[in-house]
This record gives C-alpha cells, structure tokens and sequence, in this order.
C-alpha cells in the first residue's frame, strides 16, 4: 500500500483528492493537515465521505509527513514550496497541485505570483505532471507540479497540432471558460450565488496566472516560442471548463486522424468523431479529457473543442494519475469513475 498524506484537504481539489484516494485499492491515507481546522472530524466537515473515511485533520506542525511514500499539497499558491523541500530531502516524493513548482524562469513566477520564491533550487527539478506528454519522466520524478486546470484542458487541445507542425504558432488563440469552483472554495464577492449565478463575463484579458505556464509548455512541446492569446471567463456552473482553441492551418492534413492517432493509447483523453460538440456535464467528476476538432468551411483555421472537469482532470484526478505513474502501478488505477449525468 502505498502512504498518502495530504497538507491541506479543506478546499474543493483536497476533497477531490480525498473522494479519489479514498476509493483507490492501492493507497493508505495515513494523515491529512489543515492548520485552522486540526482536530475536527474530516467527515464532519466533508459529509460526502462518512462511513469512508475516518480521520481527523491533523496540525501540519505535528502530522508525521515524513513517513509517508508521497505527499499531495492542496494548498494556495506560496505554500507547498515552503514545506515540500524538508519532505524531498527525507526521501518522500511530492505532487504539488498549486503553481509553485510550474513555471520555471523564477523571475517570472515571481512577477505573475508577487511572492519571492522560497525553494528556487527545487524548481529546475520538478516534473512537470502532464501524462500525456511528460510520462517517462514523471515515473522517475520526486516532485511533480501537477499542472493547472485552465493548462490542461488547452495543452490537450494544441497538443497534436503542435507535435506535427500544421498549424502556425505565432497566432494560437484560447477562448476559456471554466465553473466558479476554480475560484477555490472561500468567500469572494465575484463567485457569491446572487454575483456568479445568471451572468458570464471574461476576466484576466490583460494577463491571467496560467497565460505564463501554457506559454512555456507549449513552447516546450514546439522547441520554439508560441503566440498565444489566452481569454478566461467565468460561468454560472460550479465543475467544468470549456477550451475553444483556434490555430492557422500551416499545413494541409487530415486534422480528426491527427487527433485519434495521437490519443488512441491514452485512456484519458476521448477524441469525438467528426462534428462533435462535447459538453462539460459529460466529464463531470470523471478525469477525462473530451475533445473534438473542426475545420470551418474547410478554411484556413482549425478549431479545437476541449473540455474536463476542473476539479478532477484539471486537477486531483490528473495528480492521482501522476502519483499511479510515479508507483509504477496501472495508470487508471483509481480513476475509473464514469461522469455523472444530469
């Protein structure tokens, strides 16, 4: 079995973490912290997980984090890379759910995060945690940055088009919306019911966190600097994120068998057949990417639709995949749970 502990469940991906890691047949989850709530009853807080999980969050000053195989970080932005280094020194490995470990110039983490770094030396080091692309190296990784929501969902999307060199990269453009539970789960006038609830708006068109981590990866996969024009909006849902991708064809191919071709081994990722329209309710708590491809008039844009539960593929399903990975054990362990509908 493999010893998981989990510094702060107390938000919307730890309780994901918790309703994953709880069903899966290989895990122990040994301890769970959260300073403000030490001492109160998992269960009671999360009722969803009663008769399945009986724990108490523990203060992380006094949980034994050492002892365990791997430890997940469901804490804000600004933590994990104050406590993971003690933990990777004593030889446990560590899936970072935050940005802290993603972006790898330092200096531009901290302009985009307004922090100062406090573990730069751990930066260079970590993995980054896309399956898809990264697999071999996140089976031998000790700390995985388990990559954002919004990420996802357009890395999965560009991915293929990128990798075979047919569209242009200068001009890619990413139309995003995604649920109010990407906000987190704390109290902010902008996801309030009365302020969220019947309205839609863009948000972060100036330049949004992630814009900076889809940039290098993309980068990464193309070996060549992207154009990209990333726009986030905010919908009346609470789990979901819709990607509309748009990219100039460079190069005439057959855009649906690109696609099937490059996911038809990837138990995660499920290409549409042609003229498909996926919709977020058929990912819901599924960590699953769905996605379909057109081209429009057949003219000189391709358009890629992606969508994936933000709070599973986009974020706790995606880190227990990674941890699978890291364990050597089969990649859906886990994580075959069918999305809900309605």
């Amino acid at each position: 079995m493999i010893k998981v502990g989990i510094v702060g469940g107390t938000g919307y991906t730890g309780v994901e973490l918790l309703r994953l890691l709880a069903q899966h047949p290989e895990v122990q989850i040994v301890t769970i912290t959260s300073r403000g709530d030490a001492g109160t009853a998992v269960a009671s807080m999360f009722p969803s997980l009663r008769r399945t999980l009986d724990l108490k969050f523990e203060d992380p000053a006094c949980a034994d984090l050492k002892s365990c195989d791997v430890v997940f970080f469901a804490t804000p932005n600004g933590v994990a890379m104050q406590q993971a280094p003690a933990l990777l020194d004593a030889g446990v490995r560590v899936i970072d759910l935050a940005a802290d470990f993603r972006i790898k110039d330092v200096a531009e983490w901290e302009h985009w995060y307004g922090m100062r770094h406090a573990s730069p030396e751990w930066v260079g080091k970590a993995v980054y945690g896309l399956p898809e692309y990264a697999r071999a190296q996140i089976r031998d990784a000790r700390l995985v940055a388990n990559p954002g929501c919004y990420p996802t969902a357009v890395q999965l999307g560009f991915l293929p088009l990128i990798e075979a060199g047919v569209v242009e990269l200068d001009h890619l453009v990413a139309d995003a919306k995604s649920g109010v539970s990407g906000a987190g789960r704390k109290a902010e006038i902008p996801t309030l019911f009365a302020e969220a609830s019947d309205n839609f708006k863009a948000y972060g068109v100036p330049g949004h966190r992630h814009l900076p981590e889809i940039r290098q990866a993309l980068a990464g996969i193309s070996s060549a600097p992207v154009g990209l024009t990333f726009v986030p909006h905010l919908t009346p849902m609470i789990r979901g994120i819709h990607a509309t991708l748009y990219a100039r064809v460079m190069a005439d191919a057959d855009f649906q068998a690109l696609f099937e071709k490059r996911y038809q081994n990837e138990p995660f990722v499920d290409v549409l057949p042609p003229g498909s329209h996926p919709d977020t309710r058929s990912v819901r708590a599924a960590n699953l990417c769905r996605i379909a491809v057109h081209r429009p008039q057949g003219g000189n844009v391709v358009v890629v639709l992606s969508v994936i539960d933000n709070l599973v593929k986009g974020a706790a399903g995606q880190a227990v995949q990674n941890m699978n990975i890291m364990f050597g054990l089969a990649e859906t362990e886990g994580l075959r749970q069918l999305a809900i509908l309605p």
